[in-house]
């Protein structure tokens, strides 16, 4: 098993700490400038978009289609991603995975628009579509572009089981032992049937339940961490400082509430944009596999919707994590911080602050983030799924799902985390090809848009 580990660990870094890297950010700023900023200036109204989308009894409604990606990005990686980053990669991380996240407004409009554009429909199924869709219907190369589209479909329905289900279940599996001692076994298997009850539904049924799911947990979670923020306003100043300075000079931080920081500002960088990806999922393409099922009728419009997903999931709640998290005083004064899991570092946040309720608090906000995720990816897998293999086997994609919980639940967290960076940056190539390619052909309609 460390075997395994080290090797994943050694492709990650070989993904992530170079061409990568810059291309995500690369491209981000290539899409924000070639839409003249469109993103931006579009965001107000596109939140406003977001809540109030077209409502459709058969179909996925706009906001459905919302809180389905939401359930998808809104996990363990807003959570214990930051903790990760914070402690990997200084206080200076939080402020690159902001970064990544204004350029990937630009990112994840374009590949969501694309994705609505060129969808499928089918007589009594929900549209299918996503970059793998989009590769191989529109790319300008054809042959090229049905090679990267099977590729970009391995990588996703990879990242689905990793990202998507495998950590997911760990961190449950983990945060309820040490929260209430429950055995990690019972846990994975309660999971599973629940998983399994879950998405018996389709795609359908999924969106329904993130529907109620997400906002309920996400306003939950949030008023824990302000609590937090709210009860240490001497050290909000000192941690706002130390993450804008430490993004560039992470030594010149070193003491007081973070502790010995003895990383690089490449590190910083590169720590941060990954988690930022791994969290809003821009620059993957997911995003667009939900966009397409949802009713609305014009692709900027749903494009515009789903950028939203980036503001709501790391613009918002990563931001609210990463101050709670470091107004809190943990990282300089724990012992041994740097070298904690992520989880039981998140959970003496919460346990500084507020006690034993701190605690429990933590360890229900961890488990329903974690299982919207399983949701939010168990319906983007079923669409990749159906794209790989057709429709009538669907049935074993979901009792895989399912079943696939219980390793989760009992492999080490060092190894999942790595397993996800490695299918991220995997899942990233082909759709930042599609988008670099393809980007101009929508360009003109979203800089174009006007709101009714």
């Amino acid at each position: 098993m460390q075997g395994m580990t080290n090797a994943l660990e050694s492709f990650r870094d070989l993904l992530w700490n170079g061409p990568l890297l810059f291309s995500l950010l690369g491209t981000g700023t290539y899409l924000m400038m070639l839409l003249r900023g469109a993103p931006l200036r579009n965001l107000k109204p596109a939140l406003k978009l977001a809540v109030l989308g077209k409502k459709d009894p058969e179909g996925v409604s706009s906001f459905s289609s919302l809180a389905t990606e939401l359930a998808a990005t809104i996990g363990v990686g807003n959570v214990f991603g930051v903790v990760s980053a914070m402690t990997v990669g200084g206080p200076g991380a939080l402020l690159w995975m902001e970064v990544s996240a204004l350029l990937g407004l630009a990112t994840k409009l374009v590949e969501s628009t694309l994705s609505v554009k060129y969808r499928v429909f089918r007589t009594g199924e929900l549209p299918l579509g996503g970059p793998m869709v989009t590769l191989t219907r529109a790319f300008p190369f054809p042959k090229a572009g049905r090679i990267l589209g099977f590729f970009y479909a391995v990588f996703a329905l990879l990242s689905c089981f990793g990202m998507g289900n495998l950590i997911q279940a760990n961190a449950i599996a983990v945060t309820l032992r040490e929260a209430f001692g429950v055995d990690g076994l019972k846990v994975a298997l309660g999971l599973t049937i629940l998983t399994i009850l879950s998405v018996v539904g389709g795609r359908r049924g999924i969106s329904k339940i993130a529907t109620y799911l997400v906002p309920a947990m996400g306003a939950l979670y949030l008023a824990g961490c302000l609590g937090i923020i709210v009860l240490h306003p001497l050290q909000l100043f000192p941690a706002l400082r130390g993450i804008l300075v430490g993004a560039f000079c992470p030594k010149a931080v070193s003491g007081g509430i973070f502790g010995t920081v003895t990383v690089s500002v490449f590190r910083s960088m590169s720590t941060g944009v990954a988690r930022g990806v791994f969290s809003n999922e821009a620059g993957l393409g997911a995003g667009g596999i939900t966009a397409a099922a949802a009713a609305e009728e014009s692709c900027v419009k749903q494009g515009l919707i789903s950028m939203t997903g980036v503001f709501f999931d790391t613009i918002l709640i990563c931001s609210v994590t990463g101050i709670s998290f470091a107004v809190s005083g943990i990282l300089g004064g724990a012992e041994g911080a740097a070298f904690m899991e992520p989880a039981t570092l998140a959970s003496k946040v919460f346990e500084n602050t507020y006690g034993r309720f701190g605690v429990c608090l933590l360890a229900i906000c961890i488990s329903l983030f974690a299982f919207a995720t399983i949701l939010g990816w168990a319906s983007q897998g079923e669409a990749v799924f159906r794209f790989l293999f057709g429709n009538g086997r669907t049935t074993v994609f979901k009792l895989l799902y399912g079943i696939i919980t219980l390793w989760g639940a009992s492999t080490a967290s060092s190894t999942l985390w790595n397993l996800a960076d490695v299918a991220n940056g995997l899942m990233a190539v082909p759709n930042l090809i599609c988008i670099l390619v393809m980007a101009p052909s929508v360009a003109g309609e979203i800089k174009n848009w006007r709101w009714n």
